[in-house]
């Protein structure tokens, strides 16, 4: 019997040599490949922050050329009441429209995850109010508060209690337009809310109910924590939203903001003072005020929020 020796397979060989890398102009089917995002958010993105910024120096009627005036818009903005009544409005809305809204949210999210029957149906339910028509949500509920043929004055009518004229009083304007925000976006935070329920292991709440713990118990020590880095998520984006207000109360109250200007708004200031005013450099200064505005209260959320789950 013979043996024959096989000779030892070659090795394959290295297109480049050891402890070189490959050049970046190698990879150019994947940067090109990527090229669009990257050329969409810079022009659609970049460019209109960047000019922004340099608009809110400058003074520009949106057709002449543009001036250079340093800090002049901010000073005025400064100055400027209509702009810190727009601002304590925006404030006001946020607050009474985001706390309701979160925990209006955060209890139908806990009755929807201890029911049986019909999730499906309940979610898609209270899903379908944030892919309405803002629009046609505002020209709604512009009616349900309607002074003569309003749905909340014609139930007060019934109950024999006296009528508001809702749109046309200050707090009026602002529980009319708080309401159609919570409404909006209370079914899409109890969404948000119930995925977060469902990653909480059952074991946690079994252990609970055999220490005795009651419900109100087990939520504030269990499922609260539990939740912190989803309620920290939907506070961020409320309170993003919330500051920039705009559609709710110029469909409802119109551009001027309704009686007293207490439906007026940061960004429909800022909407305004570009659009009609066409003072698009101050316009600039007050939009860069809203990133600023935005940029603190999220900060503050971190803080207060974020900040306790790493201890």
């Amino acid at each position: 019997m013979t043996l024959t020796a096989t000779a030892p397979a070659k090795a394959p060989r290295r297109t480049t040599k050891p402890g070189r890398r490959r050049s970046v102009l190698s990879f150019w089917r994947f940067y090109l490949a990527l090229s669009p995002f990257y050329l969409i958010f810079l022009v659609f993105g970049l460019y209109p922050v960047a000019s922004t910024i340099l608009l809110a120096f400058q003074k520009w009627d949106g057709l002449g050329p543009r001036k250079m005036v340093g800090l002049q818009n901010f000073g005025f903005l400064i100055e400027d009441s209509t702009f810190w009544l727009s601002l304590w409005n925006t404030v006001i809305l946020f607050v009474m429209s985001t706390v309701p809204t979160l925990v209006i949210a955060m209890t139908l999210a806990v009755m929807l995850h201890s029911a049986v029957r019909f999730k499906g149906i309940y979610r898609i339910a209270y899903f379908i109010p944030n892919i309405t028509s803002l629009v046609a949500a505002a020209i709604f509920f512009a009616a349900v508060f309607s002074t003569n043929f309003g749905l909340i004055n014609a139930v007060l009518r019934s109950l024999g209690l006296p009528t508001e004229d809702w749109l046309r009083q200050p707090w009026g304007i602002k529980i009319a337009i708080s309401t159609m925000i919570v409404w909006q976006w209370a079914g899409y935070n109890t969404i948000i809310y119930l995925a977060g329920l469902q990653a909480i292991p059952t074991e946690q709440y079994e252990a609970a109910k055999v220490d005795g713990a009651g419900p109100f118990r087990t939520f504030f020590l269990i499922t609260l924590p539990q939740l912190r880095p989803v309620v920290l998520f939907t506070v961020i984006m409320s309170t993003i939203g919330g500051l920039q207000t705009f559609t709710e109360p110029q469909v409802m109250v119109g551009n001027n903001g309704g009686t007293g200007q207490s439906g007026m708004t940061v960004v429909m200031y800022f909407y305004n003072q570009a659009f009609f005013n066409n003072d698009y450099g101050y316009a600039g200064a007050i939009a860069l005020s809203i990133f600023m505005l935005v940029l603190l209260f999220t900060a503050i959320n971190w803080k207060l929020l974020g900040g306790r789950g790493r201890q």
